[in-house]
């Protein structure tokens, strides 16, 4: 097993305001896919390398939550830049950039929809 997870799946009430805060504080543009009912979308990963994977998701069954699972997203090169994006994307800051000695910095936030995320980079 190369990584302890595989994919992830972060619930969305409103998919296109989720669509748009996502893609606007990393920076990217997600790949929609519909199937069985329900939209989704997601984060680049270079899944044929082996990399992890994962989306924004909307359906039944899937609830936003500030508990549970905490899945950690790329901070990209500094989490500076990606956490200055949040707020005015129509998310909040939980926990601020925060040193984790060795292994780089840490935060967390509430997206656009109410789940809690953290977010991870080295510097």
């Amino acid at each position: 097993m190369a990584n302890a997870i595989n994919w992830f799946e972060i619930p969305v009430k409103n998919f296109d305001r989720a669509k748009t805060f996502y893609e606007t504080i990393l920076t990217t543009t997600m790949q929609s896919f519909d199937a069985m009912g329900m939209k989704s979308a997601f984060f680049p990963a270079a899944l044929e390398s082996g990399n992890v994977g994962g989306c924004i998701i909307e359906g039944p069954g899937y609830e936003p939550a500030k508990k549970g699972a905490l899945v950690y997203l790329s901070g990209g090169d500094d989490l500076s830049i990606v956490l200055s994006k949040v707020e005015p994307a129509g998310g909040k800051i939980i926990l601020p950039k925060t040193a984790i000695g060795a292994n780089g910095f840490m935060a967390h936030f509430e997206d656009s929809e109410g789940n809690k995320v953290g977010l991870h980079s080295m510097k």
